[in-house]
């Protein structure tokens, strides 16, 4: 994998708040119903991940064969919990895209990456005047967080997940994810599909971890 062509933009360092779940089995029909009262727009795409040498704090990955993202990990806030059956651990993370030429034929995967092919929808929130707008609105640049729900299949499994990625302003990246959070959970989360503790992490974390259908003991 090549950096991209000279002159082409590279983009700065964004701060951010997340916060992951990831969970394992296909994506539940009434899990899907649930996110579909917000209106998002779909992704598909397959990343590369990183995975040796393990960098503590640093996550790498080839997004679509076309950017090297790079994350720095900048601590933990504290814990989202806007309902009963939703507790989450928030990241600080900083970062980097840098553009890629894609190898060439017959080339090969390098040792070390971990490839996750994902079908994403995003829903995308924006802070106004203390109040939630959807679809996003505003200044570019301003307090926004996105909402994914996505299907995942690494290492022949298929997993989902749903995160929240707040952008913007630093001292606004905790109100605008904690407003989406409130606006997201009001309605509750389909029978059996609790969003504890122990399912929240990040790609890299979960990629470190012997990957398995039913939960690992």
């Amino acid at each position: 994998m090549m950096a991209g062509p000279p002159g082409y933009p590279v983009t700065e360092g964004v701060f951010s708040l997340e916060v992951r779940w990831i969970l394992p089995g296909p994506l539940d029909l009434a899990v899907a119903e649930w996110f579909a009262a917000f209106r998002s727009e779909a992704e598909s795409r397959e990343d590369a991940y990183l995975l040796d040498p393990d960098m503590a704090g640093l996550s790498v990955k080839v997004r679509a064969s076309q950017a090297l993202d790079v994350k720095v990990f900048g601590g933990s806030p504290g814990i989202l919990e806007p309902g009963d059956r939703v507790r989450g651990r928030l990241q600080h993370w900083r970062k980097w895209s840098f553009p890629l030429r894609p190898p060439g034929p017959g080339d090969g995967d390098p040792g070390g990456w971990k490839r996750v092919r994902k079908q994403r929808l995003i829903s995308r929130f924006s802070l106004r005047h203390g109040q939630i707008a959807v679809p996003a609105e505003g200044r570019a640049g301003g307090p926004q967080c996105a909402v994914e729900l996505t299907e995942i299949h690494a290492q022949h499994q298929d997993w989902w997940t749903l995160g929240l990625e707040a952008a913007g302003p630093a001292g606004l990246l905790r109100p605008v994810l904690g407003a989406t959070a409130e606006v997201v959970f009001a309605r509750p989360l389909p029978p059996g599909a609790d969003l504890r503790l122990r399912d929240s992490l990040s790609y890299a974390e979960w990629l470190r971890q012997p990957l398995c259908i039913t939960p690992c003991g």
